[in-house]
């Protein structure tokens, strides 16, 4: 409970039908001052709008929410402020450097001006984009094509001035990607050099934009599940079951303790497979080419496994809103174990080369140090959080699916550079190895969704024989799962941190909003600070131990 700022705004402040704290928007900096000084609320975890234009009992037709956690990271707490006519608030990135990216996205797809902040331009869309495509009245099928470039000169020339850097002639520009391997998908960082050094960065994302979010409000809750695939492609199945999570704790239902099981099983499953191309792309990008196979090839074991059990091997839709598509296979015990083997054996071998290596050693203790009050600052979350030491872990802080009994421990680092990056992920390959083979020994029979036939699909043979069976499949299918009026905010631990979503249902079918907490985002936002001052050589593996998945930036 935020005791300070409810005493502070006591008259200000009131509580809407969904729990989230109101207050005009002149008052929201001094809000944030109070809960993030007095009530320790210190990690900004996301922030959005909210276009009401087809809901006429709103006030005004834009709100903007911030969701913010405590030091503890067990409780979030939800601001929200109307947009008065003229589209503009205050912004908040003097408090929180993480809201720098969060406002721009809100610029770039709702065009809200946030008064006072450095930068504010486009950040998803292209510099020639013409609109705000999460508005409600923008035409969907509008195709806009990018014909220029933008240089990044104007966000650079004034961050060069705010280090005293006035003169350019000292200094050589020059792209890093995206046309190269080592910059991991579209991303590109611009830099300003002075011989090897790094003295100024800026960092852009590229323009894959697939409008995830607004591909959301025309389909169904399970339609949308294929589409959260895409986010993070290398765990696929965690941001299955993270959105199916989040509709399930709106609906306010109970999974069956098998189904509960199971997503621990598979979720987790996902992480290792995460963590491991994470592992192999760094070793690589270091020059370690070895180590990538020992890491990749046991990955690829895991592929065939989940391509047995769900149809697919990278983007696998299994999970459904209330449960999962189907059960597990018979002989999955065994495949599973001689997974975790292959992952045990390809781990063991990799440190076996690394652990003692000075090369390895070099090349990445001390470089690319993210501090624990930067970090948290940033938005930072999941292993490279912890990495600088700080004990976040939603399984552990907040857990769900009975991870509060498991025995497991939560990996740590302390000086929060790149190795700790590393060696956190290799230890929570070890974590996960342990969860999930207590998850099989403790694996209950039972059915894998709920009984509910509102929420979840009718047996086969009752579709088959039964009238009643049919018209609730064929109902259920082409009208969907309906969710109660709400807007909440829900998350689960993701391979590389928080992923959370932030959900606005009308009662329909469809949702009416969805926003996506991906933890990629807040991280590539940090990365230009972070390599600033070092080499391009440390530049090249601190974006690696970041582990930047494109399809969680651009969404």
């Amino acid at each position: 409970m935020p005791k300070a700022f409810l005493e502070r705004f006591e008259k200000e402040v009131s509580i809407d039908a969904y729990g989230a704290y109101k207050l005009d928007a002149s008052l929201i900096l001094q809000a944030l001052h109070v809960l993030y000084q007095n009530d320790g609320y210190t990690f900004l975890v996301d922030m959005t709008a909210i276009d009401y234009l087809h809901q006429p009992s709103a006030l005004r037709r834009f709100a903007i929410v911030y969701l913010l956690r405590d030091r503890l990271f067990s409780s979030v707490i939800t601001l929200k402020i109307d947009v008065d006519e003229t589209l503009a608030v205050d912004s908040i990135a003097s408090l929180f450097k993480s809201a720098n990216w969060a406002e721009r996205e809100i610029w770039d797809q709702y065009g809200i001006h946030f008064k006072n902040h450095p930068n504010l331009k486009r950040i998803l869309n292209h510099k020639e984009f013409i609109g705000h495509p999460l508005r409600k009245d923008y035409p969907i099928t509008q195709g806009q094509l990018c014909h220029k470039s933008d240089d990044l000169m104007d966000e650079m020339t004034p961050r060069l001035k705010r280090k005293g850097i006035e003169s350019h002639d000292a200094l050589m520009f020059l792209n890093l990607g995206p046309a190269h391997p080592a910059s991991h998908g579209t991303i590109r960082t611009f830099v300003a050099l002075e011989a090897e050094m790094i003295r100024c960065a800026i960092s852009e994302i590229g323009y894959l934009h697939r409008g995830f979010e607004k591909s959301c409000e025309n389909h169904t809750y399970n339609q949308i599940i294929p589409y959260t695939d895409r986010l993070n492609y290398c765990s696929a199945i965690l941001n299955n079951i993270a959105f199916a999570h989040a509709v399930e704790g709106i609906l306010g239902i109970e999974l069956p303790d098998r189904a509960q099981f199971i997503r621990v099983i598979i979720g987790e499953l996902s992480r290792m497979i995460d963590h491991l191309v994470c592992l192999a792309a760094i070793l690589v990008d270091m020059g370690a080419l070895t180590n990538y196979w020992y890491l990749y090839n046991p990955r690829e074991s895991v592929y065939d496994l989940l391509s047995k059990l769900t149809g697919a091997r990278l983007t696998n839709s299994y999970m459904r809103i209330g449960g999962m598509s189907h059960d597990l296979y018979e002989g999955f015990e065994h495949d599973l174990h001689v997974c975790l083997k292959a992952i045990d054996t390809g781990v063991g071998d990799t440190l076996t080369l690394i652990e003692h290596n000075r090369i390895f050693h070099d090349r990445t203790q001390n470089v690319g140090i993210i501090s624990q009050e930067e970090a948290i600052n940033r938005s930072l979350s999941g292993p490279n959080l912890r990495a600088c030491g700080v004990a976040y872990d939603l399984r552990v802080n907040a857990p769900y699916y009975h991870y509060e009994s498991f025995d497991f421990d939560m990996a740590l680092g302390s000086v929060g550079d790149v190795y700790d990056r590393i060696m956190v992920r290799f230890e929570e390959i070890r974590q996960s190895k342990r969860i999930i083979e207590q998850a099989m020994k403790r694996l209950p029979k039972g059915a894998v969704c709920v009984a509910d036939r509102s929420i979840s699909l009718p047996p086969k043979h009752e579709v088959y024989g039964n009238i009643e069976g049919l018209m609730n499949q064929f109902k259920l299918v082409f009208e969907g799962v309906k969710v109660p009026p709400c807007e909440a905010y829900r998350a689960i631990e993701g391979a590389n941190g928080e992923l959370g979503f932030f959900i606005v249902s009308d009662g329909s079918p469809k949702p009416y909003k969805v926003k996506v907490r991906p933890p990629c985002f807040y991280a590539m936002a940090a990365y230009p600070s972070i390599i600033e001052g070092g080499m391009i050589a440390d530049a090249v593996l601190s974006l690696g131990s970041l582990n930047i998945i494109a399809g969680e930036l651009d969404r």
